[in-house]
């Protein structure tokens, strides 16, 4: 036979299989899949060559015969060692989950109502976990997709060779591990050949415009990591270390999570470290010493295949770190026992995560009944069987090893071993009736009435079975739906567990919650290391305590110091503080502002009692005054003394002594329009009085000087006219000011605001300003200063005469009085207490000046009138004629005095 090419192997002509002898035909039938699968395995194989395990038609693949073939890719065996593609046997994830396949093609080949008249068979591959092996054996199922020319091919003897023609696989159901997953599927895409997996979770096959045909009946790994982001927060985490294993699912698992945290926020990666793909010695121990750096980060999100798993607990027992690493496991772990044998204690704690699933008990009592003599049709299960009873089968020529007994044949599984159903049985059973379900669909649609597979499915139309596969939506073997969304995934549901030690009659994996969209966590259910049940912290910063804001560290997002909102300031988030409104203070916690307290003066407070004692016994001696004036109102004393004025006069003490109760009375409407009105009207009143008094003798003493006739203006009408022309002045600008500002009440927060918020009170008073008060009180002192000038004025007059030295010893007084009130008024404006002082200030000060006028110039009247009425008898009137004369002898006294002569006395007997 001749064949033409370079491809270094020999081809019997039975056995011309291999597609790169199709390639290698004229450039008509160079198609361009073909093109890329060259170049693919030229890269990825450093030339195509076959492998000693392609030394057979079919190597190591298990071949179930059927109207319709199905692929399937299984880890049956792991990598080898030292450059051998395959090594040790995997039962659980190589031979359960493969026997899972066979369990449901069996189930379906015997349901009369699924693919009925149909048979489905399957071509079964070892992938040996190692993905460029996998990509070598998957090209068994793309054979029957490649073109071929034999017209140049010739057997020996001249005769035209037989080819045996591959089947044709319609789907894929695997791989297993997403590495081998990505490669395969690379290849099965460029022949749109569907493939649905049963345990590959890398979020990067989520993408389909680079993995169209891939479909998985497990969720993606950004849903697991969605979902482990969520446990470390449930957890009050903030601050874990990812732990990766090099390749495609370790990596993107971890990518996931980081990317989704940082999209999410509240959780920081303190390190991400990775295992390499061949560790060296001591690369774990070096991992573990590395993880220690950021002790804080306690939390490690680990996604890894099992030895690594074992390897990084081991080394953490080494390093005598039992109990701190607090490990969030990815689906890898799940709830497999081979992880953490003989290392219970360092995983004790450990959260990890699984799809959701079910034990099939179907799968159970279909495999627990396998035994050497009903399953031949698993050309691995001979080793299998060696590997689970710890025996040895004898074969021709193979001596057998004395360290082992012999096989009898007769055991049997889960009784002469341990049996426990691998977590992904139920996923391959669910991927095997996915594709049977879109056969079945498409059976239907295609081939109505037809009781096989008719033309229009002969062959099966890879995109068009794809788009059936994507569609299906039916329960599956454990009860729950399984469908597909636009990327091929199936919805994110999973199972969370814990490895507990204590508080179990055994120790072992423990549901406590669940993740489907959204947590369900049952925190207290968990319990860490010794069967401790508070959480552990793994948090770079503490909490900060309520009323103190975060300040970050630059450059660590989740390490911060924590300041305290102080003054009247609250925390308005984690990281700002803000002043409360000026009407609210801080809470004690300072997480919020309350209203401030609103205060009055109060009638019990010394503020208030000192003012109102004054001011009552003034109204008493006012009230004795105006009574004992009213009951002697004929006598010569109140007649002398100016009955009118003396009236208005003492009406104005009444209301300076009144005014003390207004300014105590709480405020509202009325009372701070009676405040404006008598603050300055009582004054105003007293002291018009006294000033028309005082001017009334300086004029009369003028004008005696120079001549006998008397000033105008002295009758008792006139004075009383003059003093109300004065006292309307005050009345109308009070009048001004309602209609400019109306009266009505405001509450201070600023004058008791100390720094101590827990003193701040508000003040409910009068919109009275002090530059308001002043101008209150400002008519009413321009009064008191003049009438202080008159009264000056008129010193020299003689005592006999007048009351102007009475009025005079007032005034000197009450200017002293109103001198020492200014600066304590003014001196107290900063005082947290200044309404207070200044309210009792203010009435006090018009107390003792309405008591200095009571006192100089009727308290000693009403003494004369009450104890002596024998001086109070009428002495001879006198005419302003006489009072001109002593005015002027009284002149001219003084001038000789100033001279220096002799002093005249007047005469006093006339």
């Amino acid at each position: 036979m001749t064949s033409p090419g370079y491809i270094p192997m020999q081809l019997s002509c039975l056995h011309h299989h291999l597609f790169f002898l199709w390639i290698e035909q004229s450039p008509c039938l160079f198609s361009w899949p073909r093109l890329m699968v060259f170049f693919w395995f030229w890269i990825n194989g450093n030339q195509v060559q076959v492998s000693a395990s392609h030394q057979h038609f079919h190597p190591h693949s298990i071949k179930i015969p059927g109207d319709i073939t199905l692929g399937g890719l299984f880890p049956i065996h792991a990598r080898g060692p030292h450059g051998l593609p395959c090594g040790e046997l995997k039962k659980e994830k190589g031979i359960h989950r493969m026997e899972a396949m066979l369990y449901a093609l069996d189930q379906i080949n015997s349901d009369p109502e699924l693919l009925p008249n149909i048979t489905l068979g399957a071509r079964i591959l070892d992938t040996c976990s190692r993905d460029t092996y996998a990509l070598e054996q998957s090209l068994t199922f793309v054979q029957a997709l490649i073109q071929k020319d034999t017209s140049d091919i010739r057997c020996s003897n001249g005769e035209p060779p037989f080819i045996r023609k591959p089947e044709r696989v319609v789907a894929v159901i695997g791989a297993s591990a997403s590495s081998v997953s990505i490669m395969v599927a690379n290849i099965l895409r460029l022949f749109e050949i569907p493939q649905v997996s049963y345990a590959s979770t890398a979020p990067e096959l989520s993408d389909n415009n680079r993995y169209d045909f891939f479909s998985r009946v497990v969720p993606p790994d950004s849903y697991q990591a969605q979902a482990m982001l969520d446990i470390v927060k449930a957890l009050g985490w903030n601050y874990v270390s990812t732990l990766a294993s090099e390749g495609n699912y370790g990596e993107s698992g971890v990518d996931a999570f980081i990317q989704i945290s940082r999209e999410a926020g509240g959780v920081c990666i303190a390190q991400s470290v990775k295992i390499p793909r061949e560790p060296t010695s001591g690369e774990f121990d070096k991992i573990i010493k590395r993880l220690t750096e950021t002790s804080n980060a306690r939390g490690v999100i680990i996604f890894a295949n099992e030895d690594d798993i074992k390897r990084v607990l081991e080394a953490a027992q080494r390093a005598n770190l039992t109990g701190h690493f607090l490990f969030v496991g990815s689906d890898s772990w799940g709830a497999k026992s081979s992880p953490i044998a003989e290392l219970e204690d360092v995983a004790e704690g450990a959260v990890t995560i699984l799809p959701k699933r079910a034990s099939i008990d179907g799968f159970d009592q279909y495999f627990t009944s396998r035994s050497l003599q009903n399953n031949r049709r698993n050309i691995w299960f001979a080793e299998f069987w060696e590997d689970d009873f710890r025996c040895k089968l004898t074969r021709p020529g193979i001596k057998l090893d004395p360290d082992k007994k012999k096989c009898t044949g007769n055991e049997r599984i889960g009784r002469d071993s341990s049996f426990e159903q691998e977590g992904k049985v139920q996923f391959v059973i669910d991927a095997v009736y996915a594709v049977a379900h879109a056969l079945h669909n498409m059976l239907q649609d295609l081939c109505p009435g037809s009781t096989g597979v008719c033309s229009n499915m002969d062959p099966v139309e890879g995109r068009s079975l794809l788009n059936y596969i994507r569609a299906v939506n039916f329960n599956g073997s454990a009860g729950t739906s399984v469908l597909f969304n636009e990327n091929g995934d199936a919805p994110g549901r999973y199972d969370i567990f814990q490895f507990q030690m204590t508080n179990h009659s055994h120790p072992g994996y423990h549901v406590i919650g669940q993740w489907t969209n959204n947590l369900r966590l049952n925190v207290e259910e968990m319990q860490w290391s010794g069967g401790d049940k508070s959480v552990p912290e793994s948090i770079c910063s503490f909490p900060c305590k309520p009323g103190e804001r975060k300040k970050m560290v630059k450059g660590v997002p989740c390490c911060w110091h924590c300041e305290l909102c102080d003054g009247y300031q609250y925390q308005l988030d984690e990281f700002t503080c803000e002043t409360c409104p000026p009407d609210m203070r801080p809470a004690p916690n300072r997480t919020t502002c309350r209203p401030t307290p609103i205060i009055k003066l109060e009638w019990n407070s010394p503020w208030a009692l000192v003012p109102s004692s004054l001011a009552m016994l003034g109204i008493l001696a006012t009230s004795t005054v105006v009574f004992t004036f009213i009951h002697f109102n004929e006598t010569p004393i109140v007649r002398a003394s100016g009955r009118e004025l003396s009236y208005v006069l003492l009406t104005g003490i009444f209301l300076m002594y009144l005014m003390t109760f207004l300014m105590m009375a709480e405020p509202g409407v009325v009372v701070c329009a009676f405040r404006r009105l008598l603050l300055g009207l009582g004054m105003a009143i007293t002291y018009s009085a006294m000033l028309t008094k005082t001017n009334r003798i300086y004029r009369i003493f003028e004008q005696g000087k120079r001549s006998v006739t008397p000033p105008k203006f002295i009758s008792p009408t006139s004075q009383l006219i003059i003093t109300f022309i004065l006292i309307s002045v005050q009345v109308l600008g009070v009048f001004v000011s309602f209609a400019v500002v109306p009266p009505h009440t405001i509450i201070d927060y600023e004058e008791q605001r100390p720094p101590n918020p827990d003193l701040a009170r508000g003040i409910l008073k009068c919109d009275m300003s002090d530059l308001s008060i002043i101008c209150c009180l400002s008519y009413s002192i321009v009064l008191m200063v003049t009438c202080t000038v008159y009264a000056v004025k008129s010193r020299g007059v003689p005592e006999t005469f007048n009351e102007a030295k009475p009025i005079g010893f007032t005034m000197y007084t009450t200017c002293i009085v109103w001198l020492a009130f200014i600066p304590i008024f003014f001196g107290t404006a900063q005082s947290t207490e200044k309404m207070f002082i200044q309210t009792a200030t203010l009435t006090v000060s018009m107390s003792l000046s309405a008591s200095v006028s009571l006192g100089m110039l009727y308290l000693p009247k009403v003494y004369i009138i009450l104890f002596h009425p024998e001086q109070n008898v009428q002495k001879r009137k006198r005419s302003f004629k006489a009072v001109a004369q002593v005015s002027r002898l009284s002149q001219k006294s003084l001038t000789e005095k100033q001279n220096g002569e002799k002093k005249i006395e007047p005469d006093r007997t006339q």
